[in-house]
């Protein structure tokens, strides 16, 4: 037990932290409402003007405007709000937004309580659990695009040559898992002749893919469908099939990764390769504790209720060679990311 002075520290660190929590839902109450975007585009308004612009309810929104003064996200002139410089970075549409953290937080709460029901029976409901909420959905992709699309694009496409590759003859890339279309998009807007289909679970993100590429311009090149990784059909082999952050749902289970690597090695045209991005976790549990990888234990705490755990890159990369495939390994941020690209023998 600490002595009276390091426990009252504690109680002022924790409170904190219980603030920052707090601070983080108001914020998501304004992204997923569109009040952070109304009152941009408004400039200046009374809560009851704000309520009228994004359609919700003068009630909540009052009391959501106090809250967001309260917490730095507004500044106020009487009855009238404008944003804040902390609340302008939460619009969605913002460059460099924020948007994603207050999402994330929100959804680790959520994975949170249902962890902490499940384990004293041991269920694993699947991934059906990101959909329980009906704020959350909509803003999955969204958020995951935020948060990854432009490291893709700038550090991760620069440096895995197969894009390119599969670009020059205008062959055609998978994305299995492909939530908005956010990993395809990144690929076309870079690679002109490129050609796209992504397939995911969920109806709702597969139609805010389709409706993002055709306002990119991009609809002639990819395509999106409802469509099972596990069980998936191929209008023609793949010169690639790529999983973004996506494997792990498919890992556990009897012989591990290999027969599903297997199924998409059989899906590739001769010499075609499988692309394959991971957080890479760690074989040094220390390492957990420093600020840039403590978040990943808590995911991995959270993939266990979806039926999941994250993995290393080596077995991954093992995994791969037992499937038939030869893979390389690409580390990216100091290691804490990885892609693996295992080639079909030509």
């Amino acid at each position: 037990m600490p002595d009276g002075q390091a426990h009252a520290d504690l109680r002022q660190q924790f409170r904190a932290l219980a603030q920052g929590g707090q601070s983080l839902g108001v914020a998501y109450i304004g992204i997923v409402n569109g009040l952070f975007a109304a009152l941009g585009e408004a400039g200046q308004a009374g809560s009851d003007a704000l309520a009228a612009a994004a359609g919700m309810d003068r009630g909540y929104v009052r009391r959501w405007c106090d809250a967001a003064y309260a917490f730095g996200f507004l500044e106020a002139e009487g009855d009238e709000f404008r944003l804040a410089p902390a609340g302008a970075t939460m619009r969605p549409d913002a460059a460099d937004t924020l948007m994603p953290i207050a999402v994330q937080a929100v959804l680790n709460l959520h994975m949170a309580e249902r962890a902490a029901g499940l384990m004293r029976t041991g269920e694993r409901p699947g991934e059906q659990v990101v959909a329980e909420r009906e704020t959350l959905l909509p803003w999955w992709g969204r958020m995951l695009e935020a948060n990854y699309a432009g490291f893709f694009g700038r550090t991760i496409c620069p440096g895995i040559p197969v894009f390119a590759e599969v670009d020059a003859r205008g062959g055609l890339i998978v994305d299995l898992g492909c939530g908005n279309g956010w990993y395809l998009r990144t690929l076309a807007q870079r690679f002109p002749r490129l050609r796209g289909l992504g397939l995911e679970g969920f109806a709702e993100t597969v139609a805010q893919a389709t409706r993002l590429a055709e306002a990119e311009g991009l609809a002639g090149r990819l395509r999106f469908a409802v469509g099972d990784a596990h069980g998936f059909i191929l209008p023609e082999p793949a010169d690639a099939i790529a999983m973004s952050r996506a494997l792990h749902h498919m890992w556990e289970g009897e012989g591990g990764g290999v027969p599903f690597l297997r199924r998409l090695r059989d899906h590739l045209r001769p010499g075609g390769a499988v692309v394959i991005w991971e957080p890479d976790w760690p074989e040094d549990r220390t390492v957990l504790r420093t600020p840039a990888r403590r978040s990943l234990a808590f995911q991995n705490l959270t993939e266990h209720v979806q039926g999941n755990h994250l993995l290393r890159a080596g077995e991954i990369a093992a995994a791969c060679r037992e499937a038939g495939m030869a893979p390389e390994v690409f580390h990216f941020a100091d290691g804490q990311e990885a892609v693996i690209v295992a080639r079909r023998p030509g």
